[in-house]
């Protein structure tokens, strides 16, 4: 409980030497010091555009990962509500179909649910002629589990970047930060005063690296936890999916529905 991140130990550092520059700063101050202002322009475009080409770069790059992390948001969170939703109309289908010739029906449809359904499909048309049910059942679970998993794989794929951004973006701003307080120390050494007017602006625009470094990865951080959540009830579905098509499966067995199909072309022919 007591320990500290790496990057809180930065963050902590960081905190203790901007205050022991301001402070040394104000007690330093003399009569004609107190007469210098601060610079007008110290919003946040201001602050970018007078900081240092390295703290500029930093700000750029952080500034684009977060849009990045925005546009993956937008587009995996449509792909992921419809994909459910067909998955959600396709297993209410798989529910009501008495027979494997219902099911059969469905694998037409978009989704990756059909895509289930012509896997068990394809394994009893090879398996036609030569079917023993315990054989069959466990040749179709491994094609619906090798279906599932690529399905998986599709809808995870892009999500990793927000993990990579939630986790490096702060230490980037952090870097931004301690380049530009590396310049203000320089600028001071210059300008032989510790007046907060020579300070306090290049402080703001360091650390203005470390705001744009957590506005990056704590949304990303956060998108990525809720991809994670909403990927497993996607697979869960997948799941009850293939548990429907089992069942079904499993009942034309002991009805005896696939000793007569026959197998498809070329499988004859190979035999």
């Amino acid at each position: 409980m007591n320990r500290m991140t790496p990057l809180t130990r930065a963050l902590a550092g960081l905190t203790l030497t901007v205050a022991l520059v301001v402070c040394a700063g104000a007690s330093a101050q003399t009569a004609p010091d107190v007469a210098l202002k601060l610079p007008r322009d110290l919003s946040p475009w201001g602050m970018f555009m007078a900081a240092d080409i390295v703290v500029k770069a930093v700000m750029i790059g952080l500034v684009f990962a977060s849009v990045l992390s925005w546009t993956i948001w937008f587009a995996k969170a449509i792909e992921l509500m419809i994909a459910r939703g067909r998955m959600r109309r396709t297993i209410a289908a798989l529910s009501q179909a008495r027979s494997w010739a219902d099911a059969a029906r469905l694998q037409n449809d978009s989704g990756s649910a059909s895509a289930l359904i012509r896997a068990a499909d394809t394994e009893l048309q090879l398996s036609a002629g030569a079917i023993s049910p315990d054989g069959l059942k466990e040749r179709i679970v491994s094609r619906l589990q090798r279906a599932e998993a690529a399905a998986g794989r599709a809808m995870i794929r892009g999500t990793g970047i927000l993990a990579t951004i939630g986790a490096t973006a702060p230490f980037v701003g952090l870097f931004g930060t301690v380049w530009g307080i590396m310049n203000s120390f320089i600028g001071i050494s210059k300008a032989q005063t510790t007046n907060l007017a020579v300070v306090a602006p290049g402080i703001a625009e360091a650390l203005l690296a470390t705001a744009l470094g957590l506005v990056a990865a704590i949304p990303a951080v956060v998108m990525y936890n809720f991809f994670s959540r909403w990927t497993a009830g996607y697979r869960a579905q997948h799941a009850d999916a293939s548990a429907e098509i089992l069942r079904i499966v499993s009942r034309d067995l002991d009805r005896g529905a696939f000793h007569e199909r026959a197998p498809r072309r070329g499988v004859a022919a190979a035999e």
